[in-house]
């Protein structure tokens, strides 16, 4: 179970998203997929693309803090998504799309976990969040990454050129204080043999 694409810009919108469910059973159909979108950092609007032979239900909720969209303050998210009447072979799958009215900002991921029935009865459980450093767990939850917005990377690589512009005139000062150390060893020396010279005897003239 997996999201497409798998990473997008924090607070991007109108995007679209889709959830891949494969069934990976060998005698029973999938007959229902349930997507449980995020409520501690909640999408306020979604657009179901219709799926033939599939009915969706869409469930929205009450968020503890209002959220802030480009188009003002929204007190309501979508708490889930319920797929039903259809079905999914064995050895095949299906691609649920999503269209969103924007991300949240505050967050570096998004997990969906999604409960996949079968015609047999069987629950699939795909809620297990992975962990960075740890083996992939068995039933992964499909995890949406979010990067840093167009604002935030054009202000780290406005960044980059003022670190390094501060990196080479240290440099600079440095190589000056060096070549200035270097003429006066060199002035000092020079002087130094201008006065044995003065001191040697001159030869008497006949």
């Amino acid at each position: 179970m997996t999201v497409h694409p798998d990473s997008y810009p924090k607070g991007a919108t109108d995007g679209t998203l889709a959830f891949r469910v494969p069934n990976e059973e060998d005698n029973a159909d999938t007959t229902q997929v349930q997507v449980l979108l995020p409520t501690d950092h909640p999408i306020p609007s979604v657009l179901v693309t219709p799926e033939h032979g599939w009915t969706a239900q869409v469930k929205t909720t009450k968020p503890k803090n209002p959220i802030k969209t480009d188009d003002g303050t929204i007190n309501e998210g979508v708490s889930e998504i319920t797929w039903t009447k259809g079905r999914i072979e064995p050895g095949q799958y299906r691609d649920f799309s999503v269209a969103f009215g924007q991300l949240p900002d505050i967050t570096v991921q998004l997990a969906f976990k999604t409960l996949q029935t079968y015609s047999d009865g069987k629950d699939v459980r795909w809620i297990e969040v992975p962990e960075s450093g740890q083996a992939e767990p068995e039933n992964p939850a499909p995890v949406l990454k979010l990067t840093k917005a167009a604002d935030e990377a054009a202000s780290s690589a406005s960044a980059a050129p003022k670190a390094s512009s501060a990196a080479a005139s240290d440099a600079t000062t440095r190589n000056l204080g060096i070549a200035g150390l270097i003429a006066g060893v060199l002035g000092i020396g020079t002087a130094a043999v201008a006065l044995y010279r003065s001191r040697l005897p001159r030869p008497q003239r006949p």
